[in-house]
């Protein structure tokens, strides 16, 4: 994927702010947004490089648990986007999720609404949510192609509409990725918009602990941590991760990522750090036109 612009364009960067800034607008006109309590400690979060800006804002709303974003941009080096959107565990609505990290070379880019439950085996879920978003997926995979291998561990909370790409970071393809993300956010929002509450206590505790494993999963698994650990330190980077960019994985259950994920587990008890150490591989996207799960036909 190429177009105009060149390696000056980290201007992407400056994207990634305006799709901040127009998310929220969005949100606004739809609910009543209030600060959430883990933007106090983080707003003015600062990094030990001073030619890198971290921003963190979080937010709350009626049905909307934590809205949050964290964009870090480093002049002429990085540029990174971290935005998720999590409800009240009285609804079971996808997580709305946006990670770009670009460099002057490359922009690598997962754009999803990842799902609460397992969609290979929970049918009703997947229709719910996704069989109408087929198409938005046809448009933008079409525009930002699949990135290439990707391990069956990374596709674990992935949906069918997943982007998941990299390509030369110009003005053009950062536009397509700017319309990627409004259209995707849009969806979330409106699906956010026409969601019920969930009366049935046992289907609330149920969701809440989908979130937890959720948040848990990607607490231990952060790709970004090696980069936030080296800009302000791994005691700031732990907590930005667990109280800011996954907060819930201490409030919404006991569970830990061994609970969840024994496979995980070393002889001495301690979590195998190994990333991508389970499953098959994929070369292609491993669902076909309707959301059905063909991976078994590009495994390596």
């Amino acid at each position: 994927m190429s177009g105009g612009g060149g390696a000056g364009v980290l201007g992407a960067g400056s994207s990634y702010q305006r799709f901040v800034r127009t998310a929220l607008e969005q949100t606004r006109l739809r609910t009543a947004l209030t600060p959430h309590p883990s933007q106090e400690k983080f707003r003015l979060i600062r990094a030990n490089d001073d030619a890198a800006v971290l921003d963190a804002l979080s937010f709350s709303a009626p049905k909307i648990r934590l809205l949050r974003s964290l964009t870090v941009e480093k002049k002429n080096s990085v540029q990174v986007l971290d935005f998720a959107a999590f409800s009240e565990p009285e609804y079971d609505l996808p997580i709305f999720c946006a990670n770009a990290f670009t460099t002057p070379a490359q922009s690598i880019v997962v754009l999803d609404l990842n799902p609460l439950y397992d969609i290979t085996e929970d049918k009703d879920y997947k229709d719910k949510y996704y069989r109408n978003l087929m198409p938005l997926m046809q448009k933008y995979s079409e525009l930002l192609p699949w990135g290439g291998k990707i391990t069956s561990e990374s596709l674990r909370f992935f949906s069918p509409i997943v982007i998941w790409t990299i390509f030369e970071p110009t003005e053009r393809n950062h536009h397509v990725l700017y319309s990627a993300l409004m259209d995707y956010y849009k969806v979330w929002l409106q699906l956010t918009d026409q969601a019920t509450e969930e009366n049935d206590t046992t289907k609330v505790v149920r969701n809440r602990e989908a979130q937890h494993r959720y948040l848990t999963w990607r607490a231990e698994k952060d790709p970004g941590f090696p980069l936030l650990k080296k800009l302000i330190g791994e005691s700031h980077a732990k907590d930005l991760v667990t109280e800011f960019l996954f907060e819930g994985v201490y409030s919404l259950g006991s569970k830990s990522f061994l609970d969840y994920f024994p496979e995980y587990a070393r002889d001495d008890g301690t979590v195998n750090k190994k990333r991508s150490m389970i499953g098959k591989s994929f070369e292609a996207r491993p669902w076909d036109a309707t959301g059905e799960f063909i991976g078994g036909k590009d495994a390596g």
